[in-house]
């Protein structure tokens, strides 16, 4: 039995305004619009919060999303301390989801964790426990970069995964935890597995050279859009991220690119990557429906700012969809600034 406690968090603990920001330093962001405020939270100690009228002007809080991890993230992840990682935030019968990612570096000894809250505004985040954990040596995927999406017969799934045998994919129950009996599935690896191919090498040999993670699965129309995370992150001037994705009309794919290759054997039609001026590399990425219009998508991830030496900086663009369902116009901001 999980033991519900409350995770002490920013809004419910400090009143006090938050800092001014034009330039979110990030990574990993997710968004919410709760009211006329959208929210953003991000990979930091305790997770970062963000505040934003307009998206284009920013208030940080002061205070550690989760201030008081629970002792079970300590005890699932030897050496994993309050860096949490690569969150997830969602709206579903009546509550705000939100899961987050316990890890090491270049380990799959990992957990990604679940927290409630009724609000955002003034949030008080309840401990719900571990969704789904991976160990190395047993294990050949990693349980973090979690994302939740909801198929159109109201049933969650979740979306994860980085390197080891690639993205995974698992159905949950109504308490947001892996259904019984299920194991998660690959739906998308960054290489063709039954070819022979010569690959640059991972920081980590642990985690092997199959560099993609970080999904993420948007529904529109009729079809789920899987977004992934090419190369390499998290080195400043020298990361090569890249976002690619594919689609399917069922969420548990097959997700095919715009050539039909299959994101499973290595497929992905490239989105976005660095345009070396402003930014050097970009990827993590999350999308949401527009409110402005149907055929509209918000795109958000970091990207590696060239002016700021390789800084993390929120990166926010909009996407159309054509007739035929394929992303037709990306527009070209770099940040929620320009």
């Amino acid at each position: 039995m999980v033991a519900i406690v409350l995770i002490e968090g920013a809004a419910g603990l400090s009143q006090a305004k938050g800092l001014p920001v034009d330039t979110p330093m990030v990574h990993d962001p997710v968004m919410a619009r709760e009211g006329n405020v959208w929210h953003l939270y991000s990979t930091g100690l305790g997770l970062s919060h963000f505040t934003s009228s307009d998206l284009k002007h920013w208030q940080i809080d002061t205070v550690a999303v989760l201030r008081n991890l629970p002792q079970w993230t300590h005890d699932s992840v030897p050496g994993f301390d309050r860096h949490v990682w690569a969150p997830d935030i969602l709206h579903w019968h009546g509550q705000w989801w939100l899961t987050y990612s316990c890890s090491t570096f270049g380990r799959n000894t990992s957990a990604i964790g679940l927290a409630t809250s009724p609000t955002l505004a003034g949030a008080r985040w309840t401990d719900r426990g571990c969704v789904v954990a991976s160990h190395g040596g047993r294990d050949n995927w990693n349980a973090i970069d979690p994302n939740v999406v909801i198929d159109e017969h109201d049933r969650p799934w979740l979306v994860f995964g980085s390197f080891w045998d690639g993205i995974q994919l698992v159905p949950l129950n109504d308490s947001l935890h892996v259904v019984d009996g299920q194991q998660p599935v690959t739906i998308a690896r960054r290489w063709d597995l039954s070819r022979r191919l010569s690959h640059t090498t991972s920081d980590s040999v642990e985690a092997g050279t199959n560099a993609i993670e970080a999904p993420f699965i948007f529904r529109h129309g009729p079809y789920y859009y899987l977004f992934v995370s090419w190369d390499y992150c998290c080195q400043g001037m020298k990361s090569n991220y890249r976002v690619a994705y594919g689609r399917s009309r069922n969420v548990e794919g097959p997700y095919l690119d715009r050539e039909g290759r299959d994101m499973l054997l290595g497929g992905g039609t490239l989105l976005f990557e660095g345009d070396k001026k402003e930014l050097e590399a970009l990827g993590h990425c999350a999308v949401y429906a527009d409110p402005s219009g149907s055929d509209k998508a918000l795109f958000i991830c970091h990207g590696y700012s060239i002016p700021l030496q390789g800084a993390p900086v929120l990166v926010l663009r909009t996407l159309q969809f054509s007739r035929d369902g394929w992303i037709a116009k990306r527009s070209n901001s770099k940040n929620t600034g320009s």
